[in-house]
C-alpha cells in the first residue's frame, strides 16, 4: 500500500465549511443562499469522487495538519473504509439541498439561513469523521457533528423542540466525554499512539496487553459512540424527531447516525482489530448484544402510528445490522455490515423524504390517516414502497445485498442464533413497513375524504425518486460500493 500526501482531503472539508459561511452571508437572498449550499455540496462531492481512482488502486491518501503530542495529531486519511461513508454522505447532501428548499419553502419555515448553515456544518463534521486518520481526529469531528446539529434539532424553538434537543445533546456529549475520552487516554497510555492500523487484522494493541482492561475499553467505545443508536443509549434518536423532516433525514440517513456506526466499526476494526477481538472473544457477544436492539426496536416500531416515529425506531434497528455484521468477524459478515452504511443511507433518506412530502402536500403525519393517499401521491408512495423493500431486504433493492451477506456471514461464524435473529427481524420489517404502502394504495380513504390527485412538488419529488432509483441500482449492481468493502476485508 502506497501512502500519498494530498491536500484534496483538506479541500473536501473546507467546501462545506465555506458553504456554511457563504450561506450566513447571503441569507437575505434565498435563491443565492441555496445556490451556495448546492455548489458547496457539488464541490465537496467532486473532490471526494476524484479520490476514488487512487483509493481503488490500493493507495492510502493522507493530509497531516498539525501535531498535538507525540503519537497524537490532527491528520486526515482516505482509504477504502473511509470512502464508503464519504462518497455516500457527500452525494446525498446534493439531494438534500434540493429537497430542503422545497420542504422549508413549502411550509414557510423560519430561520432557513441558520438551518442551511448548520446543515453544511454537519456535513463538515461527518466527512471529517470519515477522513480521520486517528482516534483523536475522529473524536474532534464527532463532537463537531454533535454541536453543529443541535440547532437543527431545536429548530422550531418551542418547548418540544428544546426538550428533544436537550436530550440529544446530553446523551451524545455525556457518552462521548464520559466514555470515549477516558478510553482514548487509556489507549494512548497502553499503545503510545492513537493512529488507526493499516489493516483490519492487527489493531494497535501490543501482544501482552491486559485482557480485562482491553475488554473494558472496548465496552466504553461500543457504548460511548451513542450516535450508533444501540440500546440503551438510543433514546436521543426518537426524541430528535421533533426536528423538521430534512433534519430527520440528515440525522437518520446521512450524518449523525452514520457517524456513530462508522466510528464504532472503525474503532472495532482499526483499533482493536479482528485478531484481538477473536482472541478475546469480543465479536460474537457483541453480535448477540446488538441483536436485542435489532429485535426490540422493530417491535416498538410496530406500535407507532406516527410515520416519523416508526421510521426512527426502524433506524435504531437497522443501525445495529452494521455493527452485528462487523462483530461476526467473518469476511461476508464484515462486508454485509459495511455495505449497509451505503444501502441504509439511500433507502432511509428516501423514506424520510417521503414522510416530509406527505406532510407538506397532505398535512398528514399518522399512518392511520394515509389510507388511499398513495392514489393521490403515486410518485411519493411508489418511492416509499421501493425503499421499504430495501429495509425488508427483498430483491432487487439494496437491502437484499446486506441481508444476503449477513446471512452468509452468520453461517461462516457458525451462529445459528444470529441467523434466526436476522430472519425474525426481516419478518418484523415486513410487519411495520408493508401496511404503510398497502394502506396507501389499496386502503379506503377516511370518512368524508375523497381521493383527488395532489400536486407533488418537483423540488421534493425529484430527490425522492433519484434516491429510490439508486437503491434499486445498487441492489442490482452492487459492485461499486462492494469494491471498497472488499478492499477493507482484503
Amino acid at each position: 500500500m502506497e501512502v500519498i500526501e494530498t491536500s484534496k482531503l483538506l479541500l473536501a472539508l473546507l467546501a462545506p465549511l465555506a458553504g456554511s459561511v457563504l450561506v450566513m452571508l447571503t441569507g437575505k437572498n434565498p435563491n443565492v443562499r441555496e445556490a451556495c449550499s448546492f455548489f458547496a455540496a457539488v464541490i465537496m462531492f467532486s473532490i471526494i469522487a476524484s479520490l476514488i481512482p487512487a483509493v481503488m488502486a490500493g493507495n492510502m491518501l493522507v493530509c497531516h495538519l498539525f501535531q498535538i503530542l507525540p503519537g497524537v495529531s490532527v491528520t486526515l486519511r482516505a482509504d477504502a473504509f473511509s470512502m464508503i461513508f464519504a462518497v455516500v454522505a457527500s452525494f446525498l447532501w446534493i439531494l438534500a439541498v434540493f429537497y430542503s428548499a422545497g420542504y422549508m419553502r413549502g411550509l414557510n419555515e423560519h430561520a432557513q439561513t441558520r438551518f442551511n448553515a448548520c446543515f453544511a456544518l454537519a456535513l463538515f463534521g461527518a466527512v471529517g469523521v470519515a477522513f480521520a486518520d486517528n482516534l483523536f481526529t475522529l473524536y474532534l469531528f464527532y463532537e463537531i457533528v454533535s454541536v453543529g446539529t443541535y440547532p437543527l434539532v431545536a429548530h422550531h424553538q418551542d418547548e418540544e423542540g428544546y426538550e428533544g434537543a436537550k436530550k440529544y445533546i446530553m446523551y451524545l456529549t455525556t457518552t462521548a466525554k464520559g466514555l470515549i475520552l477516558p478510553a482514548m487516554i487509556l489507549i494512548y497510555v497502553l499503545t503510545g499512539t492513537l493512529d488507526f492500523a493499516n489493516n483490519i487484522n492487527t489493531g494497535i494493541f501490543p501482544a501482552d496487553v491486559n485482557r480485562t482492561l482491553v475488554t473494558v475499553l472496548y465496552i466504553f467505545c461500543l457504548l460511548g459512540f451513542a450516535k450508533n443508536g444501540i440500546m440503551p443509549v438510543h433514546h436521543w434518536l426518537p426524541g430528535a424527531m421533533v426536528a423538521p423532516t430534512p433534519v430527520s433525514a440528515l440525522l437518520h440517513a446521512v450524518a449523525v447516525v452514520k457517524v456513530g456506526v462508522f466510528s464504532t466499526t472503525r474503532v472495532m476494526l482499526y483499533v482493536f482489530g479482528v485478531d484481538l477481538m477473536n482472541a478475546f472473544n469480543l465479536g460474537i457477544p457483541t453480535a448477540y448484544f446488538v441483536s436485542f436492539t435489532i429485535l426490540m426496536a422493530s417491535v416498538i416500531a410496530l406500535s407507532k402510528d406516527n410515520l416519523k416515529a416508526r421510521l426512527a425506531y426502524s433506524t435504531v434497528s437497522q443501525l445495529s445490522y452494521i455493527i452485528l455484521g462487523v462483530a461476526l468477524l467473518t469476511p461476508h459478515g464484515i462486508q454485509g455490515g459495511l455495505v449497509h452504511i451505503a444501502n441504509h443511507a439511500f433507502s432511509k433518506i428516501t423514506l424520510f423524504f417521503c414522510a416530509g412530502a406527505i406532510y407538506v402536500v397532505a398535512h398528514k403525519k399518522n399512518i392511520s390517516e394515509m389510507s388511499g393517499l398513495g392514489r393521490a401521491m403515486p410518485w411519493t408512495f411508489a418511492a416509499f414502497g421501493i425503499a421499504s423493500l430495501s429495509m425488508i431486504g427483498a430483491p432487487p433493492v439494496a437491502g437484499f445485498v446486506t441481508k444476503w451477506s449477513l446471512l452468509v456471514g452468520s453461517m461462516e461464524a457458525h451462529q445459528v442464533g444470529i441467523l434466526l435473529v436476522l430472519i425474525a427481524s426481516t419478518l418484523l420489517n415486513v410487519g411495520y413497513f408493508a401496511p404503510v404502502t398497502f394502506k396507501a394504495f389499496f386502503g379506503k380513504p377516511p370518512a368524508g375524504e375523497t381521493i383527488i390527485r395532489l400536486k407533488e412538488p418537483l423540488a421534493m419529488t425529484v430527490p425522492i425518486m433519484i434516491a429510490a432509483i439508486i437503491s434499486v441500482i445498487i441492489g442490482i449492481y452492487p459492485d461499486f460500493m462492494m469494491t471498497f468493502v472488499k478492499a477493507v476485508t482484503g
